[in-house]
């Protein structure tokens, strides 16, 4: 926990009377408001300045720049369309990355009851200043870290910072030395008791607002796909320009055409420029990203999905992350029965155990903030429902609350039948056998019975009963007569579906840690009820901050259990993960978690319990808690990855024969086969919707039993690359082929033309069939169907018979329709090119079982 320095006795007020307003505006004018500094955004000129700056936008631009120069209107204006649909997506998620502050501040400013000027009013939190008395009770939020003056039974929920479930009690100091059992924190939430206590930080100085800071100095980070398509765009844009303007000289010197040599250099840079590699990555990722919504996992940095195929390391989170967050009763226990409420759910409590669980109920508030007494009164009014046991009807006379000296609680109630007073205590089993006067044996066996019961995660209390019948209730809980009745044993629950995930985590090859702030015990346990610990070592904070950089990575091999961490240590052990090479994915879902999400590869948030901080800090959220949604998650990754290569290698088949049927006819004396118009055809309506059909492919069989890809694998290797060349060199030479034949046939350089554009658009339907799947293509293909290849198909057939027989449109692409007995020849040269496609793809697969 965060420390702060206590504060002497304010000048301008007392512990009694508070600040004068008049001190408390000096200082709020010198400290500065209780919240924590907006977050300094871009603004919007800022935001597109950096997205249009990227060098695939500028090709983009560029691209419509050269068609409207040649006055092709339509085509530049539909080129720039994509250009603005593009940039309005990255726009939008830039912006929505920039609100972790903003979600921090609000929670770290709730209203307050403080004492100034002798007296008590409400004010906002952002108002609060050092040393102004605030009066905290039951069911209040920490408006500021506090000092504590006073304390009546206060139990704080820390969960928020710490990780920890289990209130923490809290007292007032004795002395002039405080630690933080005597502080209360910036945003945690009062659960029992009352106090009084003095600011001693407010804002970005307060517990809350360190956490803030630490997040402001983590940045975000581009994706390896998005560095390398950055890479990749590049390299080829200067190569291509390079050549354009190569091939533009050489036809003007050789034909003293300049003008056919501009119009032949232009045509081959849009052959080259990888254009559509932005608007394939942006159609990957907006449709993963929707097909995720529709598994309740909102991705909040789109292109963070692709990584999670790449994840090696899961760090969880205990509370609320593995576990549902809330306590619940595990078990009742006397000396005559048990009662487990996991493995008996199906039976009825016992008789015998009747009793432990209505005086554990009746020795609760009815109207309780503390968890654990939520839990035992849930527990009641279930087990113990259509019984006499639950008492509606009964008058609460009195309590005796918990406290230091005796760490246990009785409340005496009046039945409406019966004259005596009854009594229900419950506390630590110590303090419980303690009031009940019990013997050396009796009391050492419940002892080993708590003992088995905490070894198991579980926090247990002891119940007790009594009955007086004088009027005058005596001053100490050990004058009433208790019998002792049993053991409730509460745990923090384990998500039902926790194991079948990590299971499928662990079968993918993804090693799963626990990063939590609770006991080591609690921590084993839950561990071992989720089928996360392997036998791995338990470490602690206190050992993880005695280590140096060099042996916390040694030791974080054999670890799969962090406990006793603070949310710095947290973000340590995100950071050496990284450093020793592991793709790390980290899920949360409270304010302690929000620097280590931020830091990791992948931050996944819990989105029904988790706060906003964590929320707005993590790339995904899983908008149902539902630990599995977080496979589901990985199994999208892995397939955005696969189904990118099949992509890649498709529009690198696609642009050799483009880019050679741009080159060869300048070279060979021809007339120019492909202008401006046909690699615009291309280009905007079949390679972008190709990009939809490879993204709806499903994973390929087994990908979830392999280990996790290498994050140094890159999506252009020399696998993809190769692979995609020999296809559309095949498919070059059998273009050039049909072009040569009809133009020996016809004599018609227009019909020549037709029959080559009509193979390539046929053929470029073939090589997604063919690379759907990269496993042996049967007659029919893939046996998964693919509506979207459907619907592609017989767009594209719509609009290359528009092309071919609408005249107006003819004229357009320099068109002459062939004869019939042409285009039967051109449906052999398609056949031709499938049957070459997939040789193509065998010989890579045997290649790859070659070398595995």
């Amino acid at each position: 926990m965060p420390d702060s320095s206590p504060l002497p006795e304010p000048s301008g007020g007392s512990v009694k009377d508070g600040l004068t307003e008049r001190v408390a505006r000096q200082r709020l004018v010198q400290d500065g408001p209780n919240e924590l500094p907006v977050s300094k955004q871009r603004g919007m000129l800022r935001l597109l300045i950096d997205v249009v700056s990227e060098p695939m936008f500028l090709l983009l631009v560029a691209c419509g720049a050269i068609y409207m120069v040649l006055g092709d209107r339509h085509e530049a204006l539909m080129l720039l369309g994509f250009v603005f649909v593009v940039m309005g997506i990255t726009f939008v998620q830039q912006r929505r990355t920039e609100r972790s502050l903003d979600a921090l501040r609000d929670l770290s400013s709730p209203r307050a009851l403080v004492v100034r000027g002798g007296q008590i009013l409400r004010i906002t939190g952002r108002e609060l200043v050092c040393g102004d008395i605030v009066l905290l009770a039951e069911g209040d939020r920490v408006p500021a870290d506090l000092e504590l003056v006073e304390a009546s039974n206060l139990m704080v929920d820390e969960s928020l910072l710490t990780g920890e479930s289990v209130p923490v009690d809290k007292q007032a100091p004795e002395a002039e030395a405080t630690t933080d059992a005597q502080k209360v924190f910036s945003g945690t939430l009062v659960t029992q008791g009352t106090a009084r206590a003095r600011v001693i930080a407010t804002g970005a100085r307060s517990a809350l607002g360190r956490i803030g800071q630490s997040l402001a100095t983590l940045g975000s980070e581009s994706t390896p796909i998005q560095l390398e398509t950055q890479r990749v765009v590049k390299r080829v844009a200067f190569v291509g320009l390079v050549l354009a303007a190569g091939l533009a000289v050489v036809y003007g010197v050789s034909t003293g055409d300049w003008l056919h040599g501009l119009l032949a250099g232009l045509t081959l840079a849009m052959a080259i420029l990888p254009e559509e590699l932005p608007v394939v990555l942006t159609i990957f990722f907006g449709l993963g990203a929707w097909r995720l919504a529709r598994e309740n996992v909102l991705a909040r940095s789109i292109p963070a999905i692709e990584l999670l195929g790449a994840t090696t390391v899961l760090c969880v989170d205990k509370t609320g992350t593995l576990t549902a967050n809330r306590m619940a009763v595990g078990r009742l226990w006397s000396e005559a029965a048990a009662y487990d409420c996991e493995i008996d759910r199906a039976v009825a409590l016992q008789e015998a155990l009747h009793g432990v669980l209505e005086y554990a109920v009746l020795a609760s508030h009815r109207r309780a903030f503390d968890p654990m007494e939520t839990a035992i009164g849930d527990a009641g009014q279930r087990l113990l429902a259509d019984t006499e046991h639950l008492h509606a009807d009964w008058t609460l006379v009195d309590d005796y609350p918990l406290s230091k000296e005796m760490l246990a609680m009785s409340r005496v109630w009046q039945s409406p039948d019966r004259r005596e007073r009854m009594i229900a205590a419950k506390g630590a089993p110590e303090a419980i056998i303690d009031l009940c006067h019990m013997d050396v044996l009796r009391s050492a066996a419940i002892s080993r019975q708590v003992t088995e019961m905490a070894r198991a995660g579980l926090r247990v209390l002891g119940v007790a009963q009594a009955s007086f019948s004088a009027d005058a209730l005596p001053g100490n809980q050990h004058d009433f007569d208790f019998e002792f009745l049993g053991l409730v044993a509460l745990q923090d629950p384990v998500r039902a579906d926790v194991p079948q995930a990590i299971a499928e985590c662990h079968a993918a090859g993804i090693r799963v840690v626990m990063i939590t702030g609770d006991h080591p015990s609690t921590a084993v346990s839950i561990a071992r009820q989720a089928g996360l610990s392997r036998d791995g070592e338990v470490m602690t904070g206190v050992e993880l901050d005695a280590m140096d950089d060099e042996a916390l990575r040694t030791r974080l091999a054999d670890t799969s259990v962090f406990c006793r961490v603070q949310p710095e240590q947290k973000l340590r052990l995100v950071q050496a993960f990284r450093e020793r090479g592991d793709v790390v994915a980290m899920t949360g879902d409270g304010v302690n978690d929000a620097p280590a999400l931020k830091a990791a590869h992948i931050g996944v948030a819990m989105g029904a319990r988790g706060t906003d901080v964590a929320r707005e800090a993590a790339a995904l959220v899983l908008l149902n808690d539902d630990f599995s949604s977080l496979v589901v998650a990985v199994r999208y990754g892995r397939r955005v990855f696969a189904n990118l290569r099949k992509a890649i290698v498709f529009v690198v088949a696609v642009h050799v024969p483009i880019v050679g049927l741009s080159v060869l006819p300048v070279l060979l004396g021809w007339p120019m086969l492909l202008m401006p118009v046909h690699i615009l055809f291309l280009q905007l309506i079949i390679d972008p919707a190709c990009s939809v059909v490879f993204e709806a492919e499903p994973l390929e069989a087994k990908v979830m039993t392999d280990k996790p890809r290498n994050p140094g694998m890159r999506l252009f290797d020399t696998t993809v690359l190769a692979r995609g060349f020999w296809q559309g060199l095949g498919l070059l030479g059998i273009l050039l082929a049909a072009f040569g034949l009809t133009r020996d046939v016809t004599g018609s350089d227009n019909a020549a033309r037709a029959m080559a554009f009509t193979v390539l658009v046929l053929s470029n339907l073939g090589l997604i069939h063919v690379n759907r799947s990269w496993a042996p293509t049967t007659l029919l293909g893939p046996r998964v169907a693919n509506h979207s290849f459907a619907w592609i198909t017989l767009f594209t057939l719509v609009l290359l018979t528009c092309v071919l027989t609408i005249p107006l449109i003819n004229q357009l692409f320099a068109f002459e329709l062939p004869s019939v007995q042409l285009l039967f020849g051109g449906l052999v040269a398609v056949v031709l090119g499938l049957v070459w496609f997939e040789g193509v793809k065998r010989a890579f697969a045997r290649q790859s079982l070659g070398r595995a």
